[in-house]
């Protein structure tokens, strides 16, 4: 199966894009808005609606594999990618990109990915542009061999069949009583995350956030099913580090507190420092890591910012600068990547978290549930958006339907070999 033509279509993330360094140095909010002027170049106000650019590969059966290009929601903080720009990527895929399109081998996803996504003149492509061709890629790859998506992921790294889905892991956004009651009934495997993202939400000390951790609990067991325990991850946003300063003891110390509170359940607390540089945090990380485990705390740390790319990803891992790598797909780029991340944190004994952003698409967060599900990732993110309810209903429900397919491939595949293997006088052995 070929590609024959290439079709570009701008459209919309599932929210906005934000600023930040302005929300870190105080931005107040009116209503959904924040008020002041943006400091990250590229953006035009400190919260703008989020876009994104839409590829269709046109096979030559007729079908179209489509994929969806979007910058993340803190694009240009972190060491990640400036803000997503969709003229200039239609321009780049146009002038550059398509000719390596309509020239690849689709029946190989990981080849397909290396010769259309290889650098310009050393210089890598825009992970956005990765992120979305990648996702067109692997649909055209399944749909040459009639499969699903995991099971190219599978053919392409020599994995196995999966048998089971993969945890859910859900965002409240702001709205965060409302949410999380929604997360508890419809028995979320991991939440809320919280957006605690400003010293408001922190408080003085982290006074502010220890009440939330310890109400997210109770709540869980006032409304929650009996014997509902799910893991309570949220995410700082470095803001550990920026109310109690930058020492691994005292971060640690404080990670140990907020495990305290909630000893019944399993704790992640996300970013709960930025060290400014992926050598600084790898270093810093480890050394909370090792107190964390010295002290057999209930508590674990996820790292976010700074670990951005799979070679960021390869060397927290090997380091153990962390409990749980969040494989942010957007700054990731080609869901090979993904995929080759997830099995590099397995290979060092490290979490494996396929996460992503509220500003994604169904489309991304579709493919994202394949890739997860296939390399047996520890748990995804319910995306895209901050409902809630959406995220949970497009990736939950792409989880079941795959795993139904999956379960009658095997089901088919056993009869038949049944039948290949039944040689009864009335029945020639199938060849």
């Amino acid at each position: 199966m070929k590609i024959t033509d290439i079709v570009l279509a701008p459209g919309t993330g599932a929210f906005f894009y934000d600023d930040q360094a302005a929300i870190r140095a105080g931005a107040g909010q009116d209503g959904f808005l924040y008020v002041g002027e943006p400091v990250t170049p590229g953006l035009k106000a400190i919260r703008t609606p989020a876009s994104s650019l839409s590829i269709g590969l046109v096979l030559d059966d007729g079908t179209v594999a489509w994929g969806d290009m979007m910058s993340v929601q803190y694009s240009g903080a972190g060491g990640r990618d400036p803000l997503f720009d969709g003229d200039a990527m239609s321009k780049l895929v146009e002038e550059t990109i398509a000719s390596r399109i309509l020239g690849a081998d689709i029946s190989s996803f990981v080849g397909a990915c290396s010769h259309v996504l290889a650098p310009i003149e050393g210089t890598r492509l825009p992970l956005a542009l990765e992120y979305g061709i990648s996702q067109a890629l692997l649909q055209a790859a399944a749909n040459s061999a009639k499969t699903t998506m995991a099971e190219a992921v599978c053919r392409s790294f020599d994995l196995p069949l999966p048998t089971r889905g993969v945890p859910l892991y859900a965002q409240s956004g702001d709205a965060r009583e409302i949410n999380v009651d929604k997360m508890i009934l419809k028995n979320v495997d991991v939440l809320p995350h919280g957006l605690i993202n400003s010293r408001q939400k922190f408080g003085i000390g982290g006074q502010t956030f220890l009440a939330f951790v310890e109400w997210v609990a109770a709540r869980t067991q006032q409304i929650g099913r009996p014997g509902y325990r799910p893991v309570l991850h949220f995410d700082v946003y470095g803001w550990i580090g920026l109310e109690l300063g930058l020492d691994p003891q005292a971060i640690a110390d404080f990670i140990c507190r907020v495990g305290d509170k909630v000893p019944d359940f399993n704790l992640n607390i996300e970013s709960p420092a930025d060290f400014g540089s992926t050598e600084a945090q790898v270093e810093n990380y480890a050394r909370i890591v090792s107190i964390l485990d010295d002290r057999g705390s209930n508590a674990r740390i996820v790292v976010d910012e700074r670990c951005n790319t799979l070679d960021d990803i390869r060397q927290f891992a090997e380091a153990r600068a962390t409990h749980l790598v969040q494989i942010k797909t957007p700054d990731v780029g080609s869901l090979a990547d993904t995929a080759k991340a997830v099995l590099i944190c397995k290979q060092n004994q490290v979490g494996a978290y396929v996460g992503g952003s509220c500003t994604e698409t169904d489309l991304s967060a579709r493919a994202s549930v394949h890739v997860s599900v296939a390399t047996q990732a520890d748990m995804m993110l319910a995306k895209p958006g901050m409902g809630v309810d959406e995220g949970i209903s497009i990736v939950g429900n792409e989880q079941s339907r795959l795993l139904a397919l999956l379960e009658r491939r095997r089901a088919t595949s056993d009869a038949l070999q049944r039948s290949n293997n039944f040689t009864g006088p009335w029945m020639v052995k199938l060849r």
